[in-house]
């Protein structure tokens, strides 16, 4: 899933996407083969580190573990093992209510770590589900304690992705507790947006691979309301919405929005 401007995604969206990368076919599949080559450590675990280090990260590093779209990564007290760094694809994060409904609070993309939610107690906090054909890379917790040990600047940096999961939560907070509906939906599609580019993809045109009423369920949204923003957007000619896929057409309205919604409350 910072602000709302900069949220990814909740822990951090199935606002999950499958963008274009800038010139290439979106069919194009790029499967680095170790730490070394991966066009994701500048923002994943080896971000900051020699080639040394991250050549003893690699050394730890478990990688190929498929998931289809369904499968689990993880279930909700299931005993903490590993951290798990997302290679392709896209999944969501979720908690289920006494009664049976499902509470998304996050979805991750590639290059995003998940696990730190078991680190205080042992046991992860919510069930982890892939919403495409995904691969994550494994890191056993107990190898990488070790590791960090020994590296400082992997633990520092470590320590920077927590505080961003903890900015995050603030974000989502603020999201939830303050912001109207078309807010909200406004801010979601920027943090999609800024994401993206951030990996090298489009930051106008990307396919959501979450259904509206999980975006509604993320935002705290009824599905109903989360389809008339939508329509507000496409009508107003803020965006274009072909089946799953979005275009931004004026991303500088769509922060204007907020800007606009937050004045209102004042």
């Amino acid at each position: 899933m910072g602000t709302p401007a900069t949220l990814h995604s909740r822990a951090d969206t199935r606002a999950t996407v499958i963008p274009m990368r800038r010139a290439e076919s979106a069919n194009v599949v790029h499967c680095p083969t170790s730490c070394q080559t991966c066009s994701l450590r500048e923002i994943c675990l080896p971000a900051g580190l020699g080639p040394h280090e991250v050549e003893q990260l690699n050394g730890i590093v478990h990688r190929k573990r498929a998931l289809k779209r369904g499968d689990y990564l993880r279930r909700a007290g299931n005993p903490m093992q590993s951290l798990y760094a997302v290679r392709t694809g896209h999944l969501k994060s979720s908690v289920l209510h006494e009664d049976g409904r499902e509470q998304v609070t996050g979805f991750h993309m590639m290059g995003e770590l998940l696990g730190m939610d078991a680190i205080a107690t042992g046991k992860h906090a919510c069930d982890v589900i892939a919403l495409e054909d995904s691969e994550i890379c494994e890191i056993p917790f107990a190898d990488f304690e070790r590791l960090s040990r020994t590296l400082p600047v992997l633990q520092q940096h470590f320590h920077r992705v927590m505080s961003r999961e903890i900015t995050r939560d603030y974000g989502i907070m603020l999201l939830l507790g303050s912001m109207r509906a078309e807010e909200r939906l406004a801010t979601f599609l920027l943090n999609l947006s800024q994401r993206f580019a951030a990996r090298g993809y489009s930051s106008t045109q990307f396919v959501l691979r979450m259904t509206r009423e999980e975006i509604g369920s993320y935002l705290g949204l009824k599905l109903e309301t989360v389809s008339r923003a939508f329509s507000r957007f496409q009508n107003d000619g803020l965006i274009t919405v072909k089946n799953k896929s979005i275009e931004i057409k004026f991303p500088e309205r769509l922060r204007a929005l907020m800007g606009e919604c937050a004045s209102t409350r004042q």
